[in-house]
């Protein structure tokens, strides 16, 4: 990945004043005085139903423009544990962080669907159709244990926690849940040091799918949770064996070729769901283990600062260097990054990475090709992302609006990382020496990233208005 050509497209700079009158507030006035988490479309497209005589909520998967009424997934279904799972996560977060009572009984309804697709041997399946029935036979909802299995495991285990003490009935009914699942990662785990040349990539086998450190980053975020109540031995030991094979996945360093990125599977990387730096970060910190917490800084500081200087990525072949996409941009390609720096400046407190998570936060709004506000705070809609360097996807469905709630929501508990919300780039340059981008805020005042291509060092430098 060479970055020579250095562009800016001319409609971000015209338009980079055009903020929302929301996130203005926030920029300039009282620390988190305004919250731009706004519930309000996700609340819109959940519906309680019933499964085996007991009331459940799902998530709608998809909302167009510019009705923004329910669509259904054709003949996958009507609703999905992914997005379930994903928006009982953020719900419980939102009670965690702010107290927020009514968000803590939507999770529990939401998980209660998460529990009711789980099987007896801890797998999981995915869609329910429109006569809410479950998907049994589609290959994105077959019982198994991979990319919704992880996510379920993430939302039981985090509700398992969270509810401890305000319903310890449905704590531990949700560690049952969890605890269910456990031999699925035994069951992958017994491969554990057995490796694959991938086109000269050694590639580990005992992650989710013989390589997918993507699905496995969101399983390991459910048993760190898992692991912070328990304390089971055991499960921190699956922890550091997955996390190994998240380690070897990762690629180049601060200075050369693919600067310190994690492959997602086989010998690809791709932004959507490839959370292994927020896994590393907040592994290594409630684990005490300096090699998770460095190999997350070389990610975000190799990678990260070249994305957020030289604009977005989709995905990139590592075996192919030249078979790199730009599009389609996503909130779920932005919230890995975001909430990633967040847990690596909780992991080191080092203040770059709250400045660094702030600017990928900006994507949503206007710091992006387009120069377009992608989060609506008045509505609480999401677009579902953009197409390419002209074109905007204006649906909003659920994974783009729980990905850009979950992103806020985060991003709001930090005053260092909130105030660059309203920055976009207004330039980039590149030196023998340094690569260069200059963010500037809908006030005048100006951050400058600059990546060291010697050292690899980043540093973000802040400047005052302009004269």
């Amino acid at each position: 990945m060479m970055f020579h050509q250095i562009r800016v497209n001319p409609k971000s700079v015209k338009q980079f004043l055009v903020v929302p009158l929301v996130l203005l507030a926030v920029a300039c006035g009282p620390p988190r005085s305004i919250s731009l988490v706004n519930y309000s479309h996700l609340d819109g497209l959940m519906e309680t139903i019933q499964m085996d005589g007991k009331p459940v909520s799902i998530v709608h998967i998809y909302a167009d423009y510019p009705s923004y009424k329910w669509t259904d997934a054709g003949v996958e279904g009507i609703a999905c544990v992914d997005d379930a799972a994903r928006a009982a996560v953020v719900f419980l977060r939102a009670y965690e962080l702010g107290g927020d009572l009514s968000r803590l009984s939507k999770a529990k309804s939401l998980l209660n669907f998460v529990l009711a697709m789980e099987t007896g041997d801890g797998q999981f399946y995915n869609f329910i159709k429109d006569d809410l029935t479950i998907n049994r036979e589609g290959k994105t909802s077959v019982k198994s244990f991979g990319w919704w299995a992880g996510r379920a495991v993430w939302a039981m285990a985090l509700g398992s926690r969270i509810m401890a003490n305000v319903d310890p009935g449905f704590a531990e009914t949700l560690d049952d849940g969890v605890r269910r699942s456990l031999p699925n990662v035994e069951r992958a785990l017994k491969t554990y040091g057995v490796t694959e040349d991938v086109k000269g990539f050694k590639t580990p086998k005992w992650l989710l799918y013989e390589s997918g450190a993507d699905a496995t980053s969101e399983l390991l975020l459910g048993l760190i949770e898992f692991y912070r109540t328990t304390h089971d031995t055991v499960v921190g030991g699956y922890i550091r064996k997955l996390a190994d094979g998240l380690m070897m996945m990762q690629q180049g360093n601060e200075r050369t070729s693919p600067y310190g990125a994690h492959r997602s599977w086989q010998t690809l990387w791709h932004s959507w769901g490839n959370s292994q730096t927020q896994v590393l970060a907040y592994a290594g910190n409630v684990l005490t283990d300096s090699v998770m917490i460095a190999s997350a800084e070389r990610e975000a500081c190799g990678f990260y600062s070249r994305l957020l200087i030289e604009g977005m990525l989709k995905e990139w072949d590592f075996a192919d260097p030249r078979q790199r996409t730009e599009y389609e941009q996503i909130a779920y390609g932005v919230r890995p990054m975001a909430v990633g720096l967040l847990r690596l400046y909780d992991a080191t407190r080092k203040d770059l990475y709250l400045k660094m998570a702030g600017l990928a936060a900006s994507w949503l709004f206007g710091n992006n090709v387009l120069g377009t506000v992608m989060y609506d705070a008045a509505t609480g809609r999401c677009y579902d992302g953009i197409t390419d360097s002209t074109r905007l996807n204006r649906n909003s469905g659920a994974e783009s609006t729980i990905e850009a709630l979950y992103t806020l929501l985060e991003i709001e508990q930090y005053p260092g990382a909130i105030r660059y919300l309203s920055y976009r780039k207004h330039s980039a340059r590149l030196t023998d020496d340094e690569l260069i981008g200059i963010f500037r805020s809908s006030t005048g005042d100006e951050l400058e990233l600059a990546l060291d291509l010697k050292t690899g060092r980043v540093d973000a430098r802040d400047h005052g208005k302009e004269k």
